[in-house]
């Protein structure tokens, strides 16, 4: 038996503003690396056996964290872009209260929640989906198919990608998925892919989640 376990990085300077971040590269508040920290220990009882990022800061950050925490910062570790967040386009940057009073709510909603729809000039988590599942399946399932422990570290939108891919949710599900900020979801899987066990470590604080 396998385990994976999914982590959204913690609170990064433009979660904090409310801002739209896509690709742009952010640092962790301070709120954020305790965040991290406190994400670590939830993580105790698993020795990985390797762990993956996304190719943002924000990102590596939370996995250095996490990893020096559990004393294994020496792990192998893989960063990827196929692993980065969604990207935001022409919202990069905006106010997401701001950007619901110029747009429509319903419309920023969509943006942010549904399949296949896009923000201008961005990807929807069709688009995010095309580079992350792929990536999931060539080099992360082998390991954990294998029996391997597994840590990987990305955003909301990679990761719900990942998670709709995992437990073969429609897109109609996948409006009302959300992947918590600093809060780890962890898999059993076996050696055919199949999910044997789901636990989310829910944290016993609010989550940097804007």
């Amino acid at each position: 038996m396998g385990t994976l376990v999914l982590l959204r990085h913690a609170q990064s300077e433009w979660n904090q503003d409310d801002r739209f971040t896509g690709w742009v590269d952010v640092s962790l508040t301070n709120a954020g690396r305790l965040d991290a920290t406190r994400a670590a220990a939830a993580l105790r009882h698993i020795q990985f056996d390797a762990a993956f990022a996304s190719d943002l800061e924000r990102a590596q950050e939370t996995l250095t964290i996490v990893l020096k925490d559990l004393g294994q910062h020496q792990l192998p570790t893989v960063y990827n872009k196929a692993l980065n967040e969604r990207h935001y386009g022409d919202l990069q940057g905006l106010n997401k209260a701001e950007t619901a009073r110029r747009f429509g709510a319903e419309q920023v909603r969509l943006w942010r929640k549904s399949y296949d729809v896009a923000p201008p000039n961005g990807e929807s988590l069709a688009d995010t989906a095309k580079r992350s599942v792929p990536y999931l399946y060539e080099h992360i399932m082998p390991l954990v198919t294998a029996g391997k422990r597994v840590l990987v570290v990305a955003h909301g939108n990679s990761l719900r990608s990942i998670v709709m891919a995992l437990e073969h949710l429609t897109k109609e599900q996948v409006l009302d998925l959300s992947v918590v900020s600093a809060t780890p979801i962890e898999y059993s899987i076996d050696s055919e892919g199949t999910i044997q066990a789901k636990v989310v470590h829910t944290l016993p604080w609010d989550s940097s989640e804007p």
